[in-house]
């Protein structure tokens, strides 16, 4: 990978602010926004747009939360190239997978704020993943001070605010992890990737998003072996049947002090 071929995340820009009064023009700082094409050997299989950082992380988690390996290790090679305004990123995986992968017929394009964009089977959409284990117990506290931390962490979404984040908190909800992307789903894999590829364990911790915690979302973090996906907004209904239904413990509206709890609360300990 040379990354000085490679688009930045951000990009200045000139623009007109109005103040109530007067238009005025000034500099600004802009997210990007890039087309990132994945190839599984040799094949395109999905183009997604995405935010052009933290790539081999993105490219790691999707392939693991869209199910086309098992583990990041079944990856034997990963280059990233840049190619004007887009990216390519090449992956080599076992031929199974490749077989596998092309039998669920993904179309080649989706968008930042999607994360299922091109899928054509209704099965495939509301897959049902398996259960998660059950080791982690946390105090609520946690889900408040990872909340509460996680602003002062969104080193993009400061100057752009336009990226959603995605973090890894410990047991205490210190972040020792975030990831930004202009689409939630990205930022989640981006996040995974590099969780996986730290090789951390799942029952350590938790994942906190700034967006909703939308079907998807739950799908992606089960499949990652979360056991507890929190939330800054709320849970669509789906997410809360899928999160019951796979034993994941699902927190949305985390705030100062306060959360609401869609499924299996037993993991969010009663003491404060």
């Amino acid at each position: 990978m040379t990354v000085a071929e490679l688009p930045l995340p951000t990009r200045a820009a000139a623009v007109w602010r109005w103040d109530g009064q007067r238009l005025d023009e000034r500099a600004d700082t802009l997210a990007e926004e890039t087309a990132v094409c994945l190839r599984y050997n040799g094949k395109a299989q999905a183009v997604m747009m995405a935010t052009p950082a933290d790539l081999e992380d993105f490219a790691r988690g999707f392939s693991l939360t869209e199910g086309i390996v098992d583990d990041v290790a079944e990856i034997t090679a990963l280059e990233v190239a840049g190619g004007g305004e887009h990216v390519t990123i090449d992956l080599t995986v076992p031929e199974e997978r490749g077989a596998r992968l092309f039998r669920r017929r993904r179309a080649l394009q989706g968008r930042s704020g999607c994360g299922q964009c091109g899928i054509v089977e209704p099965d495939e959409m509301l897959r049902r993943p398996p259960e998660v284990a059950h080791t982690l117990s946390l105090a609520p506290a946690s889900l408040h001070r990872a909340c509460a931390a996680l602003a002062a962490r969104q080193s993009l979404g400061a100057v752009t605010g336009t990226l959603h984040a995605a973090a890894w908190a410990d047991r205490d909800g210190a972040l020792r992890i975030v990831r930004e992307d202009v689409g939630r789903h990205n930022a989640l894999d981006k996040l995974v990737g590099q969780l996986l590829w730290r090789g951390l364990d799942r029952a350590d911790g938790f994942v906190l998003l700034t967006s909703r915690a939308s079907h998807e979302m739950v799908q992606k973090s089960v499949l990652a072996g979360v056991e507890l996906l929190a939330a800054v907004s709320g849970a669509t209904a789906l997410a809360a049947r899928l999160a019951a239904h796979s034993r994941l413990t699902l927190a949305g509206f985390v705030r100062a002090g306060q959360h609401v709890v869609y499924a299996c609360p037993e993991r969010l300990e009663i003491k404060p």
